[in-house]
């Protein structure tokens, strides 16, 4: 048996998202029709993935596989039945928008669970040691849907629906840690789990991105949740450097100190240095090293339990890179694959003044939030 999984399925790559826009601006008014599909949420860099591993030396190392789509009962525990019956009845039809920024197809009710299905079977895979870790290629994606609202091209919350499906099926997982890495905000996950002592959320954001305007460094949770919601936002163009910062001065001590029993990430890829909805640096070694940062700590408090679930990221010609280094991370094997502009990445990365600055940022949100 491998170590790794990828949980995949290309029914979650037919997710429709129709509508007539520009990245994520309507069409009309002052805005001209797009030359091509126009949606940022498209499946080609999920495809790209994919696609990638199988032709490279890494195929070898990872088992993919497919899963069943979540139950009604697991998609109950985090949304209420007057959502589900609203997305289903649109579904049936010719698809709509329930939420901002959130068009789905005919069809998409049943895909979305699909993709919610995807990353639960990815935490029971690992929690059940038929695999060391895993990654789950979940579209469409989830991090920004709330508990009655979709957003941000999110229908569903798969990561939630995962962790309050494993804490409520497998008596040895207490607690769960969540480390959003997508560039966005994770909401949604915020959201559902900001009352909570047993789901530690964790958001590494590009500040005031999206939701547009938002930082939320001052939002520790409350209630049983107070200490268990973490928000980190870093300035934009923000590079390599402040973000592995951020990683071993803020993110890998606040889960240290809460000691998880599972922990899962929401790897969105969409800090890479050219993506379109973004404005960080990010590039392949990056998401690499914050891999094996996590892996380290999950080796150290839960037995190595480490799922990952995939957000955003909207680079064809990036994320596939992004992606291959965290599945060589994850499998500790080193292929023959290299991006052909990462010397142009590098050097774009910020001077040592301006990271200067970034640092001294991420040491102000670090004193509010340790």
């Amino acid at each position: 048996m491998k170590k790794t999984a990828l949980f995949h399925n290309e029914r979650c790559l037919w997710h429709s998202t129709p509508g007539l826009y520009v990245l994520a601006k309507p069409v009309g008014g002052w805005v001209q029709p797009p030359s091509s599909a126009g949606l940022a949420e498209s499946p080609d860099t999920k495809r790209r993935i994919v696609s990638l591993l199988e032709v490279s030396r890494l195929r070898q190392e990872i088992d993919i596989v497919d899963a069943p789509p979540c139950t009604e009962e697991d998609l109950l525990r985090v949304h209420p039945q007057s959502y589900l019956e609203k997305f289903k009845k649109l579904s049936d039809g010719n698809g709509g928008e329930l939420g901002p920024h959130a068009p789905f197809g005919k069809g998409g009710y049943e895909i979305a669970k699909l993709s919610a299905g995807l990353a639960k079977s990815a935490m029971e895979s690992v929690i059940e040691k038929r695999y060391k870790n895993a990654y789950a290629i979940s579209r469409p994606p989830g991090h920004h849907c709330l508990s009655d609202t979709p957003m941000g091209f999110c229908m569903f919350s798969n990561i939630s629906i995962g962790v309050e499906a494993v804490l409520h099926n497998y008596p040895n997982i207490k607690k769960v840690a969540i480390i959003d890495w997508d560039v966005h905000h994770g909401n949604g996950t915020q959201e559902i789990f900001y009352h909570r002592a047993d789901v530690l959320t964790i958001s590494m954001h590009q500040d005031r991105c999206f939701p547009p305007g938002y930082s939320g460094e001052n939002d520790l949770g409350e209630g049983d949740g107070l200490g268990c919601n973490t928000n980190i936002p870093i300035l934009p163009g923000a590079g390599h450097e402040a973000y592995l910062y951020a990683m071993k001065n803020i993110v890998i001590p606040k889960i240290e100190r809460f000691a998880p029993d599972l922990i899962v990430v929401a790897s969105g890829l969409d800090a890479n240095a050219v993506d379109p909805l973004a404005r960080m640096l990010a590039y392949g070694d990056t998401f690499r090293e914050m891999t094996k940062m996590v892996m380290a700590t999950a080796k150290k408090c839960c037995e190595d339990r480490l799922v990952l679930v995939h957000e955003g990221g909207y680079s064809e010609a990036m994320v596939p890179f992004c992606a291959h280094a965290i599945f060589e991370a994850l499998t500790g094997v080193e292929s023959d694959v290299f991006d052909p502009d990462i010397e142009s990445y590098k050097g774009w990365q910020p001077s040592e003044e301006f990271n200067d600055y970034h640092i001294s940022h991420l040491k102000k949100i670090a004193d509010i939030v340790l």
